[in-house]
This record gives structure tokens, C-alpha cells and sequence, in this order.
């Protein structure tokens, strides 16, 4: 046998004596394989919305929060159409909702409903998602993740928190406390816990630049641009990476 059919058949042996929910997260952590810059090969994340699938008989819970990540990836890296993204965050929308109630502390499970609402939100705009309290949902569940494990995904409650004040349209009367300044404050704190993601960097940049403070946006942002992507968040990386040179034509 040569040394790559070799490696074949241990990789194999390995996948067999796996289980649903071990082959799903397999495949979820190859999911950057295959992939150019934040262009994404869909065979390995299709294998573990597959697997995860199978595996909630298994293993509900983390099942289900595995089936959320891969959702949210396919919905961001490789789904074309709006009517895609509609159906796969739909499809994540739903399953998160039918499920908080069965597991409220788990953090993972908050986050990545947040994750795919967000995302659900761009897609719909921003008349649907005000309609559906899309804001309001989201401010609800951050805090609950900050209470929860504030270190979670780096500060993962802090930057949903920041995010939906930035994002959020002031509506009087109706959606009055998103504020630039509370962005500013949850963003930083985000920026702070664990290791800054890139798009922590590239929302508080743009929450600084929209506070008029450009020289502090400009010096993130060239941070994001000079970094090299890692390995396993290759696409979030480069989309990032792709995001922060747009923006600094913008601002200088």
C-alpha cells in the first residue's frame, strides 16, 4: 500500500468508528477546505449538516448548535441568493426557536441563534426584522450570554450587544435605545475579552468612526487589513479582511 493510500485508509477507519455527531464535527472543522479566500467549497459543510441531522437522537442539544454553526457558514459563504439565505436561515431560525426553551442555558445555543438572526434580519431588511422585534430579541439573548460566559467566543455576548445598538435604527416610540455610544462601550468590552476577533475590530471601527473618532477607526481597521487569516477561520478572515479595505478607502 503507498503512504497516500495509507493515509486513505486511516482516515476512513477513523470516520468509521465515529459517530453521527463526531463526523458532523469533523466535517464542520474541515469546512474552510477546498475554500478561496471567503469563496467556500460546500462539500465538507454539507457533510455536516448531514451528519448532524442524524446525530440528533444522538445528542440533541449539541446537535442542534452544530447544525446552527453549519448554517450560519452556508448561509454566509455559500449561498448565493437571497431566496438561499432566506431558507437556510429560516430553517436555523426556527430550529433555534424550537429549542430555547428545552435548553436555556446553554450559551452556544443563544449565540448562534443570534448568529443566524442577525443574518436572517440582513436578508429580510430592516422593516421585517423591526416588525418581528428582531432588535429587541437580539439585545435579550446577548445579555442573557453575558450572564451565561461573558468569555464566550471571545466576548461573544458583548459583541452582539455592541453590534445590534450600531446596527439598530432609532425609532421613536417604538425602538429608542439603540445608541452609538453603547455600541461603542460593548464592542470595546468585546475587543477586550480573549483574543479580538476581526469583525469585533471592524464593527467598534466603525462605531468610532460614526462617533467621529476617525484616526482610532482608520488604525483597526489597518490592523484587520495587515493580518494573515487563520487557518480555520479562513473565510471570516478574508471576508473581514475584504470589509476593512473597502471601509478604509472610505474614511481616509
Amino acid at each position: 500500500m503507498t503512504k497516500y493510500g495509507l493515509i486513505i485508509f486511516i482516515w476512513a477507519g477513523i470516520l468509521f468508528s465515529q459517530s453521527n455527531l463526531e463526523k458532523g464535527m469533523t466535517a464542520y472543522n474541515r469546512r474552510a477546505e477546498g475554500s478561496i479566500e471567503d469563496q467556500a467549497n460546500p462539500k465538507q459543510i454539507n457533510y455536516a449538516i448531514e451528519f448532524f441531522h442524524f446525530a440528533m437522537d444522538e445528542s440533541k442539544v449539541e446537535a442542534v448548535v452544530g447544525l446552527l454553526k453549519s448554517y450560519y457558514f452556508k448561509g454566509k459563504y455559500i449561498a448565493k441568493t437571497k431566496n438561499e439565505k432566506k431558507v437556510i436561515y429560516n430553517s436555523a431560525k426556527e430550529l433555534a426557536l424550537e429549542n430555547l426553551d428545552k435548553y436555556p442555558k446553554n450559551v452556544e445555543l443563544h449565540y448562534w441563534y443570534l448568529s443566524n438572526l442577525g443574518s436572517w434580519a440582513e436578508v429580510y431588511g430592516i422593516l421585517t426584522a423591526a416588525k418581528e422585534g428582531v432588535a429587541d430579541q437580539m439585545k435579550d439573548h446577548a445579555l442573557t450570554i453575558i450572564e451565561l460566559n461573558p468569555n464566550y467566543e471571545d466576548g461573544g455576548g458583548y459583541f452582539m450587544l455592541g453590534a445590534v445598538h450600531y446596527k439598530s435604527p432609532y425609532i421613536p416610540f417604538f425602538l429608542s435605545w439603540p445608541d452609538n455610544d453603547e455600541a461603542i462601550k460593548w464592542l470595546k468590552k468585546a475587543n477586550e475579552t480573549g483574543d479580538a476577533k476581526p469583525v469585533q475590530k471592524v464593527y467598534l471601527a466603525q462605531a468610532l468612526y460614526k462617533n467621529k473618532e476617525k484616526s482610532s477607526a482608520i488604525s483597526l481597521l489597518e490592523e484587520v487589513t495587515n493580518m494573515t487569516p487563520t487557518k480555520v477561520e479562513s473565510l471570516a478572515d478574508w471576508e473581514q479582511i475584504k470589509k476593512a479595505r473597502i471601509l478604509l478607502k472610505e474614511y481616509r
